[in-house]
């Protein structure tokens, strides 16, 4: 029986998706096998021996030390693209509230509410006050095309914006799901220039996406841009974009992680971090999460981690070895060495590491496993972990 941590309120029917045979689930386990998370912090943790794997029912895994994790052998999922519906959903509410000023107007017409029978005349006076452009016609620049900024793009085009979308990184997978008519940026420098909305889908790296907005990307922007932030706070230097809200260069900005700075700003359009909160969302989570779980605690295959190389063997009913090691010259020799010893046979086997990755993972079926080897494979230099599925 595997004992499965819940941190956060995680309260979804999909967490019955883990075998109650195999799975036991509490919030109060001191040495759980596996742990569920939303956005607990984990960083100062103590990682017991016993603990296989985290799931991270979300994609961003800044709140989890995916480095130390592993160190000591830690595999860990997130589940990106779960959540993409609900966060697509938020752009697009994103460009009508930076468009118009409809949230100003609701706050206005509770302003005059008072006055009875007179709302009526002073909303006919007052109405164009709060006009805005229409997102028809107009053209949106995505940044990261990936589960959420392809599916923003399809929406938007279909709304009849005209699309520009940047990527560098994506994936062949994700490419095939850009809709035809998304006109392909070679540099940011083509969306800054010719998008009237700008929206970040991209995660936070530190020396690669830390305050892709700011002063001098900002320069190169259409007066009146209006620029949404889904994603990451770290993506936008506040100072740099609230200078342009003031000289008028940045007509409207969304962001979904308000601070102090921004909260109350003027052309500051702030949510309470609502990307991912729909029920739907969240079960789409924890589904994927619980998902990732089973393959890996039963199987050894790996989908979806930020931490180790991803791997995956259809079973086929033979004993499988799991190994994680250092991702140096020699280990597999090491490893199939060991097994040739004990006289056993592989059946099948893969091997997967990450360019500049000091972590690889193998697997392999075999026609047996008799004592001694196990231990034998954990006794070579370089091995962190060694389970049999």
């Amino acid at each position: 029986m595997y004992k499965v941590k819940i941190l956060n309120n995680i309260k979804s029917s999909a967490l019955s998706n883990l075998d109650s045979m195999k799975y036991e689930i509490s919030t109060d386990f001191e040495n759980p096998d596996v742990i569920i998370v939303r956005s607990a912090k984990l960083h100062d943790m103590i990682i017991n021996p016993e603990l296989l794997c985290i799931a991270r029912a979300g994609a961003g895994v800044n709140n989890i030390p995916i480095e130390r994790l592993a160190e000591h052998g830690v595999t860990v999922f997130n589940t990106p693209g779960a959540n993409a519906e609900a966060v697509k959903e938020l752009v697009i509410s994103a460009m009508l509230l930076c468009s118009r000023d409809i949230l100003g107007g609701i706050e206005w017409v509770r302003s005059v509410a008072s006055q009875g029978e007179d709302v009526a005349k002073l909303v006919e006076k007052e109405k164009s006050k709060f006009i805005g452009p229409e997102i028809y016609g107009k053209t949106l620049g995505v940044i990261g095309l990936g589960a959420i900024g392809a599916k923003a793009a399809a929406a938007a085009s279909a709304l009849g914006m005209k699309v520009y979308g940047y990527d560098p990184y994506i994936s062949v997978e994700a490419a095939w799901k850009i809709r035809s008519e998304i006109i392909q940026a070679k540099d940011l420098d083509v969306i800054y220039q010719n998008c009237d909305y700008i929206t970040l889908h991209v995660p936070y790296i530190k020396d690669k996406t830390h305050y892709l907005i700011n002063k001098v990307s900002l320069s190169k922007m259409r007066t009146g841009v209006r620029i949404i932030n889904l994603s990451r706070a770290e993506l936008v230097n506040d100072d740099d974009l609230l200078s342009a809200i003031q000289s008028g260069k940045v007509s409207r900005y969304v962001t979904d992680f308000p601070n102090g700075k921004t909260a109350d700003a003027k052309g500051v359009i702030a949510i309470p971090h609502l990307g991912a909160s729909t029920p739907e969302s969240e079960d789409n989570c924890v589904s994927m999460a619980c998902a990732e779980i089973i393959e890996y605690i039963e199987n050894g295959n790996i989908i979806n981690s930020v931490n180790m190389p991803g791997a995956f063997i259809a079973r086929t009913g033979d004993p499988r070895i799991c190994v994680i090691h250092d991702n140096v010259p020699e280990m597999i020799a090491k490893m199939t060495g060991a097994m040739s010893k004990y006289n056993v046979n592989i059946e099948n086997m893969i091997n997967s590491g990450k360019k500049g990755s000091v972590t690889a993972y193998s697997m392999f079926d075999v026609n047996m496993i008799p004592d001694g080897l196990i231990d034998s494979i954990k006794s070579i230099e370089g091995v962190t972990r060694v389970r049999c599925v």
